[in-house]
């Protein structure tokens, strides 16, 4: 599903026009990365966590070349699914 699918779906559930719906799952978007810069963490409840954990630099290898390379220190994502979401997919 892509962003426009899903604009689409929340414009039909909702009857929010498409333009609405549009600035409402960007807000959504916008405070999910918000509450992860500042706190690192973003639960919705049954749903699913978003947690930011920190990556150490670290050396790696290119697959072609065998040539090292230095992989600089960075933030990465994680979801984990919640309760509700396993259960309506299994």
């Amino acid at each position: 599903m892509t962003k426009t699918d899903l604009v689409n779906f929340i414009a039909e559930e909702t009857g929010f026009t498409k333009a609405d719906s549009t600035r409402a799952l960007d807000a959504m978007m916008k405070g999910i990365v918000k509450g992860l810069k500042k706190e690192g963490k973003v639960a919705i409840t049954g749903f699913c966590t978003f947690a930011a954990k920190k990556k150490a630099a670290s050396k790696g290898r290119n697959p072609r070349t065998g040539e090292v390379v230095n992989i600089p220190a960075r933030v990465a994502v994680t979801i984990k699914a919640g309760s509700k979401l396993k259960d309506e997919l299994n």
